[in-house]
């Protein structure tokens, strides 16, 4: 039941296709569901669950422009981000901790509550963040899991280290169709000045993609390295 009410969530945190970064209607849905079953069954995974999805779309104002444009976590504006929805997100997220059963939702959250506790990308706790990664790895040890610590170790590290890691987890094959990846290792190629590597790792991240914004971000991102 909680994975589904979180690819509910997803698909409305990040929508697979189409003209929009989100949908609102499908995350609202999702916290309603979580909150309804936060009372039904106030187990820590739930509420781990219901945090996440708080912390989340707390971001929500900030992740697109006015015109439709993505906007990155270390570009928002982090003014525009619900405190509201944050304080009550750390507290379920200090709650289910509390617990001592701290499963893959639970950490989740307790990753996107440093994120959200920080005043700046620059002012994050990336090492905290690699450490939780780490302790989420122990439990559920998907690439997905593998790439999000990789990037974390390239902001904790510098891009040298986070594109040695992504290129470890591309190896292992499981992330060949998985546009974030390739898009991940190009900002790591960009990041060092390495362009023609990096031009060829957004291409193939717009191949893989078709949401709107995600698309005209990439070709925005090729268009600069020229």
């Amino acid at each position: 039941m909680l994975q589904v009410i979180y690819l509910v969530f997803n698909e409305g945190y990040c929508a697979a296709a189409g003209a929009e970064v989100t949908r609102a209607e499908l995350t609202a849905e999702a916290v309603r569901l979580g909150r309804l079953l936060a009372e039904l069954q106030p187990e820590p995974e739930v509420i781990g669950l219901l945090s996440l999805m708080l912390l989340q779309e707390s971001r929500r104002a900030a992740r697109s422009s006015p015109t439709g444009e993505l906007i990155l976590l270390e570009n928002q504006d982090r003014s525009l981000w619900n405190r509201e929805q944050i304080a009550e997100g750390v507290a379920f997220v200090e709650k289910a901790l509390r617990s001592r059963r701290v499963g893959t939702y639970t950490l989740q959250a307790a990753i996107a509550a440093v994120h959200a506790q920080a005043e700046s990308a620059a002012a994050t706790d990336w090492g905290k963040i690699v450490a939780l990664y780490d302790q989420l790895l122990g439990i559920q040890p998907s690439p997905v899991v593998q790439l999000n610590r990789a990037v974390a170790i390239a902001m904790r590290d510098g891009p040298e280290a986070g594109l040695t890691h992504i290129n470890a987890v591309l190896a292992q094959g499981g992330l060949a169709d998985y546009y974030l990846a390739h898009s991940a290792r190009a900002d790591m190629f960009r990041r060092l000045g390495r362009k023609e590597e990096a031009r060829s790792s957004y291409e193939k991240a717009l191949a893989l993609t078709e949401q709107q914004p995600e698309r005209n971000f990439l070709q925005e991102r090729i268009r600069q390295l020229k």
